[in-house]
């Protein structure tokens, strides 16, 4: 891990004494930047962030003490460590007043190059490793985003494999799959709620005349008008299947009584025998075609899934062979 190296604020306004520190610290391994003034400094720290500052108490204008406040009071450089180097204020009073200010220890004038270079090492080593403990959280913290978002994608990868894998790529209605599991679903949500449920089984008249005389875009297009309509005709609670070609299911849940299940069917019928308005290979035309239906009733749990689908299937033939566009109730 490569960081940068840690930058070391000297503040004095004394030239000389600017120099003897750019001297004693020269081999300590930091960015060194000086600083005459209080507001100097301040300036410095606000465009930089400093594993130490050493600040000289005894200043015009504005002191050490004022210095170390105000950096204190910024919500950005209150950690940054202070040592103040002075040859004044060395008595125990300023010494707890300099504490006060947020100084984190002092050294005293005329300064001993062991002590200034052992004390600076120990900082520069502390904030080396809080550094590197805030680089390694953050490449921890990108890790985690990066894992965060490589399962999320792996969750919609996997979910749209299942959705393909249950539903009619042309349509987007549930798939002859899904159809069966939600049909097993109705057998058994029927007996616990006390209700009964509707199979309609649906063939489209007139389809293979539109694919063959207009081409299997429109043919494809009058299959996605075909699923708007009866989508938008069913409750939320009811299921629209395409089985493949131009057949069609619809799974009726909540039925009140057989009248009204029948009536909700010829309503069908008279939607999707409404003109369709499409594009085909010679331009734009209207279909005109109808719907056959084949309406069964469960019969309770002694009739199983295929049984009321062959029942639904016989109604559906009868429709057929009565003149289509129709619907008729299994007997």
């Amino acid at each position: 891990m490569n960081l940068p190296a840690p930058k070391i604020l000297v503040v004095d306004d004394t030239p000389a004494n600017l120099v003897a520190m750019r001297h004693l610290l020269a081999d300590s391994g930091a960015r060194l930047f000086e600083a005459t003034s209080g507001n100097e400094a301040l300036a410095l720290c606000l465009d930089h962030e400093f594993a130490l500052v050493l600040l000289d108490v005894n200043m015009p204008e504005m002191d050490g003490f004022e210095v170390a406040f105000l950096i204190g009071e910024d919500e950005r450089l209150r950690d940054t460590p202070i040592i103040f180097v002075t040859a004044a204020y060395a008595d125990d009073i300023n010494r707890v007043r300099g504490y006060h200010f947020g100084a984190v220890d002092y050294i005293a004038k005329p300064i001993n190059d062991m002590i200034l270079q052992s004390k600076v090492r120990v900082f520069l080593e502390l904030y080396r490793a809080r550094a590197a403990l805030k680089a390694t959280l953050e490449e921890l913290e990108e890790r985690n985003d990066q894992l965060n978002w490589e399962i999320g994608e792996r969750m919609r990868i996997e979910e749209r494999i299942l959705h393909q894998a249950t539903h009619d790529m042309l349509t987007g209605l549930p798939n002859r799959t899904l159809f069966h599991d939600r049909l097993t679903t109705a057998m058994q949500r029927a007996p616990r709620h006390l209700t009964q449920f509707g199979l309609a089984l649906l063939d489209i008249d007139g389809f293979k005349s539109v694919n063959d005389n207009h081409g299997h875009p429109a043919g494809d297009a009058l299959l996605q008008a075909i699923a708007e309509r009866l989508t938008g005709e069913v409750r939320a609670n009811d299921t629209v299947a395409r089985l493949g070609g131009d057949e069609f299911a619809v799974i009726l849940e909540d039925v009140d009584d057989v009248s009204s299940l029948v009536r909700r069917c010829e309503e069908l019928c008279a939607i999707l025998a409404r003109p369709y308005p499409l594009q085909g290979r010679h331009g734009t035309f209207v279909a005109n075609v109808s719907a056959s239906i084949g309406v069964a009733i469960w019969q309770g749990e002694t009739q199983g899934d295929e049984e009321l689908i062959q029942c639904a299937d016989r109604a559906l033939y009868q429709a057929k062979d009565a003149g289509k566009n129709r619907c008729v109730l299994a007997s």
